[in-house]
Order: C-alpha cells, then structure tokens, then sequence
C-alpha cells in the first residue's frame, strides 16, 4: 500500500516556525511570507487535529506535540542536506573569524589561489559553533574555548600566545617596563573575548594584577584597530599580529605567553574525503606551522 503524500512545504514551514519561535524569522528564513507560513501550519494542525503551536504576544511556541513533531522534523531535514551535499557537492565553504581572515588568511590566499586556479573557495565569516549540513560548511577555523559538533574531524593547528599590544609610541608615552606598569594605562578589551587580560595575567603568574577596562570594543579586529592607533593596549594571540609587530605599527612590550586555548581546524565529517577540502585543510595546516615558528612576513598580494 502506498504511503500518504506528506505535505513537504507545510512540514518545513512548520519546523522552522518552531525552531526560530517566530514566523516571521522562519518566513524570511525560506524565503516566503509571513501568510504563507501561516496558512501552512494552519493546514497541518488542520490535517492532524493537533495544535502544533501556542500563539504568544510576540512569538510562538510549540505545544508538546509540536515540539515532538519538530524535533523529527529537524532531523529528517538534516539528513536531506547530508544526502544532497553529498551527491551534489557545491563549493568548498571555509568558515573563520572576521579577525582571522583580514589578518591571516586572506593576505595568504592569493598565493594559494595561483597555485590552484581550478579550486573555488568561498569564503564565511563567523567565530562560533558549526552547524556543517545547515550551513553548508567545509572547513573552519575555530578556537578551542567553542565546542565542537558531533563527529567532526579536528586537527590541532596551534597554541595559541597571547600578550598586551599598544603602538611602540604608546610604550616610551606611558612607560611600560614591567606589567605592573600596566595599572596606569588605557586598557582595551574587546566583547568576544570579554577574559583576554585575565587569561594573560594567569599565563604569565601574574594574577594579583587588577586591570580594569576603560573601553570595550564588540569585535577582535577593532581592538587591534584601536591599539594601533595608540588609544591603549589590548591583548591579542601573536598570530594575528605579528605582521603589525614586524612592519612597526604595533609593539608588545612583554612578548607572549602560551594561554589556555589552541587553534583547531574543524573538517564536516562528510566532506572529509573530497580531495579539495584535503588539500585546503593540508595547507592551512601548513601555513599554520610556520606562521607559529615565526616565519616570513606576508603581504597581501
């Protein structure tokens, strides 16, 4: 006997209704209208003689049926990118930080690029938890101090050191011998890595140092910004700035310490055996490892 025709459109209107809790959010998330949402999920609870969700003020929220309903949904879902992204593999997505990417990855990739023409990387800003199949993810560039999925592939790169930078006039200005000289100057911090400076005092055995930031910056890129500029001192891992250290226009007045996280790299455990996603991940890691013994200056190309 044949199977009944499920309602494909409607299932997936309602499944992302109940993981966003709003309808709107799930409306521009597939691209449709609010309405069709609607009429979509009126149709199941319709169908079904269930109420799937409970309308609230500014959101919703599933009934238990529902919920039950959406927590099969999702997984049904993922298994139908898993198994399109796998028949029909698009291109080669790599996914870091927008901090990593300005000051690392990008002023390497054209060389990388004119080695390999017939590889088409594209490129995902973001810093935070993988979700591989949704998001359509290959590779990423993670810190250890974010949890990694299920099942994925990962690679150490690098320890990661961290130290406070400021412009090498800012250290002659406020006088930075010691760390403890710390306690008079400026002091940058930035909202996605809200513990740095508590993670460099422990690094160093300098805990009984109370620093207290005087400006806060919402992303990594814009603290290093900012140091440059001489509006204070930050503390960043050595990776992102070395070439800064290099050309002069950023100093760290007590060098580095190894901290508490390293630097991985993230591989979708489907995505593992396709020969780009190895040769990428081969040269990151490589390009990795001599950017952590100090190697040559890189500029963009």
């Amino acid at each position: 006997m044949a199977l009944p025709r499920l309602p494909l459109n409607a299932l997936r209107a309602f499944e992302a209704t109940a993981r966003l809790r709003s309808m709107s959010a799930a409306a521009s998330e597939l691209g449709v209208t609010h309405g069709a949402i609607s009429r979509h999920i009126r149709m199941l609870e319709s169908q079904y003689g269930l109420a799937l969700l409970r309308r609230l003020a500014k959101s919703v929220e599933p009934t238990p049926a529902g919920a039950q309903l959406a927590a099969k949904l999702g997984e049904a879902f993922e298994m139908m990118h898993l198994g399109v992204s796998q028949l029909t593999p698009g291109p080669l997505t790599l996914s870091c930080s927008a901090t990593i990417m300005m000051y690392w990855l990008i002023p390497r990739l054209g060389t990388f690029k004119r080695a390999n023409p017939e590889l088409e990387i594209r490129l995902n800003v973001n810093y935070g938890e993988v979700d591989f199949v949704r998001d359509e993810i290959s590779i990423a560039i993670r810190n250890s101090m974010f949890r990694s999925p299920e099942d994925v592939v990962i690679k150490t790169l690098t320890p990661e050191e961290i130290g406070p930078i400021c412009h090498p006039d800012y250290v002659a200005r406020a006088g930075l011998n010691t760390p403890d000289d710390l306690t008079g100057v400026h002091i940058l911090s930035t909202a996605t890595r809200p513990t740095a400076w508590q993670e460099w005092a422990a690094a160093v055995g300098r805990q009984d140092i109370c620093l207290e930031t005087h400006e806060n910056y919402d992303h990594f890129y814009l603290v290093i910004q900012a140091a440059a500029c001489g509006l204070g001192v930050a503390v960043a891992p050595r990776l992102l700035v070395e070439n800064e250290i290099r050309s002069g226009h950023l100093a760290a007045p007590f060098g580095f310490a190894e901290g508490p996280h390293t630097l991985n790299l993230w591989i979708a455990p489907h995505m593992r055996a396709r020969p780009e996603v190895r040769k990428v991940a081969e040269w990151i890691q490589s390009e990795m490892a001599l950017s952590a013994q100090g190697g040559p200056e890189v500029l963009p190309a």
